[in-house]
């Protein structure tokens, strides 16, 4: 019979992120017996915070060294944790520290790993993107520990009681360690146009910068109604390949639009609820990252646009400066 790991490093405070707590609820989904491990430098909160999902063991590492990101300290952790969990399965959230560090714990392990999975079904079983992203395969593997590393959005989030945890600490024996965290930097950004957890995403095309009806481009009015929109809906915003393009050659665009900004297949893949797109063409590797985003509109001035052959439920054939100045005086 199959057994189940999930696996988590806790955030800097010692709780878990919301894509860990959505990892959890789809191993939780799976039915099978469950442990819970648990890696950082305060891993108490995380383990109160989830008490009631349930699991048959608690396994945990935790330590100074284990509050950073880095491959030799999370790599060893993960690995003693697995072993002693003795696990057929082993989730986690798909993040940048889980994707570079379980790869190598699998390999460890003599076990398989899938990375950006967006489902787990029976089986188990997982379901997997390919051919940037316009093919959806349904996968199993015989090979044990399989380690499956869940995209953020994908599986409703694990919520219960909060409690106390009978935690197991496991021994690890670390290599010689020779990188050392001095912090992080993360660079200079204006206002905040990021937001995962947005309920709407919206989009700005190309056609923001281009010449309008004057004959004459208006990139700062464009920047005023961008960015009045989304202080009013705290929507989210993304960018299409070809303005962020424009951006990293330095033209005078839009100064808060960077590449990661971008939508579509060399970018981010969104998981909104709603998107808004204004200016775009509904060109193919634009439309393909929205394929988790369940309601799409858009406005655009021609009615021929790819958003007009089925890509969009709701075209509005209209100029998106105007759209966006009404939109934004209703808002206020």
């Amino acid at each position: 019979m199959e057994s189940t790991l999930f696996l988590a490093f806790t955030e800097p405070d010692g709780s878990l992120s919301k894509a860990a707590l959505e990892a959890l609820g789809a191993a939780v989904a799976l039915g099978a017996p469950l442990a819970v491990g648990l890696i950082g430098a305060e891993i108490a909160p995380a383990a109160r915070q989830i008490a009631g999902c349930g699991p048959t063991r608690w396994l945990g590492v935790t330590g100074e060294e284990f509050g950073p990101s880095r491959y030799v300290t999370d790599a060893a952790a993960a690995e003693a944790i697995v072993r002693a969990a003795g696990a057929t399965v082993v989730i986690a959230a798909a993040n940048s520290r889980t994707n570079r560090a379980l790869p190598g714990v699998a390999y460890r392990l003599g076990g398989a790993i899938d990375t950006h999975v967006t489902g787990i079904g029976d089986g188990p079983s997982i379901t997997r993107w390919y051919y940037r992203q316009r093919m959806e395969a349904v996968l199993s593997r015989a090979a044990r520990p399989w380690v499956i590393l869940l995209e953020g959005g994908c599986h409703a989030a694990w919520s219960g009681d909060a409690g106390e945890a009978a935690m197991e600490t496991v021994a690890v024996t670390l290599p010689p360690v020779r990188t050392r965290v001095t912090g992080v930097r993360v660079p200079q950004t204006g206002e905040q146009t990021i937001r995962p957890d947005a309920a709407l995403l919206f989009v700005a095309g190309a056609g923001w910068t281009k010449k309008q009806a004057d004959g004459q481009t208006h990139p700062r009015e464009a920047e005023e109604l961008i960015l009045g929109f989304l202080r009013k809906s705290q929507a989210s915003l993304g960018g299409s390949k070809s303005l962020v393009d424009l951006s990293g050659e330095g033209q005078a665009v839009l100064s808060f639009m960077t590449h990661l900004n971008q939508i579509g297949q060399t970018g981010a893949t969104p998981r909104h609820p709603k998107g808004l797109s204004t200016c775009c063409h509904g060109e193919e590797p634009h439309v393909v990252g929205w394929r988790f985003v369940t309601e799409r509109r858009a406005v655009n001035l021609d009615p021929n646009c790819g958003w007009a052959r089925g890509k969009a439920d709701v075209l509005y054939v209209a100029d998106a400066f105007e759209v966006m100045r009404k939109v934004n005086a209703l808002l206020a």
